[in-house]
C-alpha cells in the first residue's frame, strides 16, 4: 500500500513533531504504508490490526 499522500510531506509532519518535542508527554506515531482514515471501520481503507493499535496508543493510562 502507498504511503497517505495526506502525512507524508514535511510540510505536515514538522508542525505535527513540534508539539510532541515541546513536552515529554507525548508521542507521535506514524502509520507507515497506512492510507488516512484506516481507523473508519466504515470505510474500504480500514485496517483492524492498525486500527487497534491506534486505539491503544491512544488511550490514556488508569491512575490508581
Amino acid at each position: 500500500m502507498a504511503p497517505d499522500p495526506l502525512f507524508v510531506d514535511e510540510d505536515v509532519l514538522d508542525p505535527a513533531r513540534a508539539p510532541v518535542e515541546s513536552t515529554g508527554r507525548a508521542e507521535l506515531f506514524l502509520y507507515a504504508g497506512r492510507q488516512h482514515l484506516f481507523a473508519h471501520s466504515a470505510l474500504p481503507a480500514y485496517e483492524t490490526a492498525a486500527a487497534a493499535l491506534l486505539t491503544q496508543r491512544s488511550r490514556l493510562p488508569q491512575t490508581p
